[in-house]
C-alpha cells in the first residue's frame, strides 16, 4: 500500500512540475492584431490618485517605448531604459477620478514599431495597506482582569471577596465542629 502512494505521489508531482515548467516557457500571447502583452505594472493593483510603474522587457536591450495610458485617463507616457538590465520602464498616476475596473495599457517600441499591452486593475483598496496594530479588549464572553467598565471591575472584586469570606467562615465552622 505505501509503494502504491508513493508511486502515486511521484506521478502527480512529476505532472504538476511538467504542467508548471510548460506555463514557464510558453510564447506570449498574442492578439488579433499582432499585440504581445507583456507590460508589467507594479503595484500589482493600483488605487485612484496612486503611482504606477510600468516596465517591459519587449522592447530588447536599451529599448525605449512610448506608452499610452488614455484608457484609465492618465494620457502618454515614456518608457526608458531601467535599472534592470534588458527592461525598459516608466511611470504614471492613475486620475483620483478613475473607477475600479481593468484598463487596457499599451506601449510602441521606438526601435521596431512593435505595440505591447498590459491589463492594469483599479481597485479601490492598495493590496500595500499598512498593518493596522489591533485596539481595545478582546471579546471572548469570559471577561477580563481589567475591563473597560470600571463599576463592572469593581463590582467584580467585591463579589469575590464576599465569596472568598463565605468560604472561609464556612471551613472555619466545619473545623471546629459546628457544622452547617
Amino acid at each position: 500500500m505505501r509503494r502504491t502512494a508513493r508511486r502515486t505521489a511521484r506521478l502527480l508531482t512529476g505532472t504538476a512540475l511538467a504542467v508548471a515548467a510548460a506555463g514557464a516557457v510558453a510564447a506570449p500571447v498574442h492578439g488579433a492584431d499582432g499585440d504581445v502583452g507583456d507590460l508589467g505594472f507594479r503595484p500589482a493593483t493600483a488605487v485612484p490618485g496612486g503611482p504606477v510603474t510600468v516596465n517591459t522587457a519587449a522592447c530588447g536591450e536599451g529599448g525605449t517605448a512610448a506608452g499610452d495610458a488614455g484608457a484609465v485617463g492618465a494620457g502618454r507616457f515614456t518608457l526608458a531604459p531601467g535599472t534592470h538590465r534588458g527592461e525598459a520602464s516608466g511611470e504614471f498616476r492613475v486620475p483620483p477620478s478613475a473607477q475600479p475596473g481593468t484598463y487596457e495599457i499599451v506601449a510602441q517600441c521606438a526601435e521596431d514599431g512593435r505595440r505591447i499591452t498590459g491589463d492594469l486593475v483599479v481597485t479601490l483598496a492598495s493590496d500595500r495597506q499598512q498593518p493596522v496594530p489591533p485596539r481595545g479588549s478582546v471579546k471572548t464572553g469570559v471577561g477580563g482582569a481589567l475591563g473597560p467598565d470600571p463599576v463592572q471591575t469593581a463590582a467584580g472584586v467585591a463579589a469575590l471577596a464576599v465569596a472568598a469570606a463565605g468560604g472561609t467562615w464556612l471551613l472555619h465552622r466545619r473545623a471546629r465542629g459546628d457544622g452547617i
